[in-house]
């Protein structure tokens, strides 16, 4: 983890075109996240407090270690410290509820980054439209996979799916259903691998699924990280190859990491849907600072990302709209 927020602490992102409002004196703004374990919350952290610190602004970090008991004792601390402002990155939706309101109960402005509450009437609230972002992703698999189909049989599709405590992953897994049902006639029902967002339990219940159902011809993961796990189970069984390639599994994923990026330009995986990166970190920054210029304690607003897919068809065109892209050509997975 050091190597990765190294090399996106240098990220020619991490601070570039973040235009946010900023309070006539400097703030104090505590960051509570639950921990960095993929390439998008280390992305999204560094953004965030090197912004803010470039700003004239005091961060005070606080990591929960993925223990929503934790952040909110945390949290506590902050309000006691008298911070001006919150930013989490909550464990998951409920815990998010719970510290909105210990929050705002002390008139403490706060802003939720992309893992949403499961109550959106508290608090600033920057979330990806996970459900549409999906089902774009899908959609353009789907379509690949019934192009490529050999035969008249229904193809066989597969969803490895995040821990359905966190909203992205309820969002991710909608929008892969809500896109196969657009095609009633050539899909078997899918197949669903558990993974808990942990790599170690996906790779034991994908391994168990593709060894009791190896035809497989489409596979969405709810998220990029677990593409080498997906390679781990594919590649001894030939699964593992590229478009037009015998053995090809139409294959795609969501976030938009560096991994998704190169895998996708080697033709190894057809789509990834991208939260925009850019884009929630400056909203919630911008939200954030202009309720504590305002004076306004218990601020409410929903900002969605509406994010897109990044596709075989459309690579050349938008490769570098993908945040994960940035970091490739960084030369992030040359280090």
């Amino acid at each position: 983890m050091k190597r990765i927020s190294t090399l996106i602490a240098g990220a020619a992102f991490a601070t570039a075109g973040l235009g946010i409002a900023t309070p006539a004196s400097a703030a104090t703004i505590c960051f509570a996240f639950q921990d960095l374990e993929t390439e998008f919350w280390v992305a999204g952290h560094t953004a965030i407090t090197r912004t803010l610190e470039e700003a004239g602004h005091t961060v005070i970090e606080r990591n929960a270690n993925e223990d929503a008991n934790r952040q909110l004792e945390q949290v506590r601390d902050c309000i006691a410290q008298g911070v001006d402002g919150i930013i989490i990155i909550p464990q998951d939706g409920e815990s998010a509820v719970t510290i909105v309101n210990e929050a705002q109960d002390n008139d403490v402005p706060i802003a939720v980054f992309n893992r949403p509450p499961s109550d959106l009437s508290k608090g600033i609230v920057v979330v990806a439209d996970n459900a549409s972002i999906a089902s774009q992703a899908v959609d353009f698999l789907a379509k690949e996979a019934i192009a490529s189909r050999d035969g008249d049989g229904k193809l066989t599709p597969m969803i490895i799916v995040g821990d359905l405590g966190d909203p992205n992953a309820v969002g991710r897994k909608d929008g892969f259903y809500a896109a196969l049902e657009n095609y009633p006639d050539d899909f078997n029902t899918p197949i669903e691998v558990a993974s808990d967002w942990d790599a170690a339990t996906a790779l034991a219940n994908l391994e168990a699924a593709v060894t009791a159902n190896p035809d497989i011809d489409l596979l969405f993961t709810s998220s990029d990280f677990l593409f080498p796990t997906i390679r781990s189970v594919f590649e001894p069984r030939g699964m593992w190859a590229k478009r037009g390639e015998e053995g090809h599994v139409v294959m795609g994923g969501l976030d938009g990491d560096a991994t998704a990026c190169q895998l996708l330009k080697d033709g190894y995986i057809d789509s990834t849907g991208v939260q925009d990166l850019y884009f929630e970190a400056e909203a919630a920054l911008s939200a954030i600072l202009a309720a504590i210029e305002a004076g306004e304690a218990q601020p409410n607003e929903v900002i969605e990302d509406p994010g897109f897919a990044l596709t075989s068809a459309n690579l050349a065109e938008r490769e570098m709209d993908m945040w994960g892209c940035v970091l490739l050509s960084e030369g992030f997975l040359d280090q």
